[in-house]
């Protein structure tokens, strides 16, 4: 191989090379902007999961299913 030829593939391999580094930068940003996102999810998933058990606590005992008295359920005017 002559030196121009040696001189071209060296410049082809650049290319290539530069090509791969932006494409592997864009890919990090992507994986930084999916791990900030699943973070905020499961914070929100612990706060909902929290306010689920506050909830359940405040059900009367028996009374989580449903099930009761019909009287229970008039109006307070009858």
């Amino acid at each position: 191989m002559s030196a121009q030829a040696d001189a071209a593939e060296v410049r082809v391999l650049e290319a290539r090379i530069t090509e791969l580094e932006i494409k592997a930068s864009f890919a990090e940003d992507l994986v930084d902007h999916l791990n900030a996102q699943v973070a905020k999810q499961q914070e929100q998933i612990d706060a909902l999961v929290r306010e689920i058990a506050q909830l359940r606590k405040q059900v009367p005992e028996g009374r989580g299913d449903g099930a009761g008295s019909l009287r229970d359920e008039l109006p307070p005017h009858y």
